[in-house]
């Protein structure tokens, strides 16, 4: 899981590893090892308005439900991040 813009400020790191089987799973850790980030984009295991994933540098999302594979790299930034 990476981390861009104040997400990465208030995570206080550019990445964790973590293993995972879907983006529910992923918000869940968050939730859980970085409080002070999840208060900005987490609402009710749901990820907040304004907020995006992105898998592999390819594809941005909210579906939490979408299975992650082996390999796989998530980014976590503001939907405002790419101005």
């Amino acid at each position: 899981m990476e981390f861009f813009g104040v997400a990465r400020s208030r995570a206080g790191v550019a990445q964790v590893m973590l293993d995972a089987d879907c983006l529910r799973d992923v918000l869940a850790h968050i939730q859980e090892q970085i409080p002070g980030l999840a208060e900005l984009c987490i609402e009710n295991g749901e990820l907040t308005p304004g907020w995006l994933l992105n898998i592999n540098g390819t594809a941005f999302t909210r579906d939490l439900n979408l299975p992650l594979m082996d390999g796989d790299s998530a980014l976590l930034m503001p939907a405002d991040a790419g101005g």
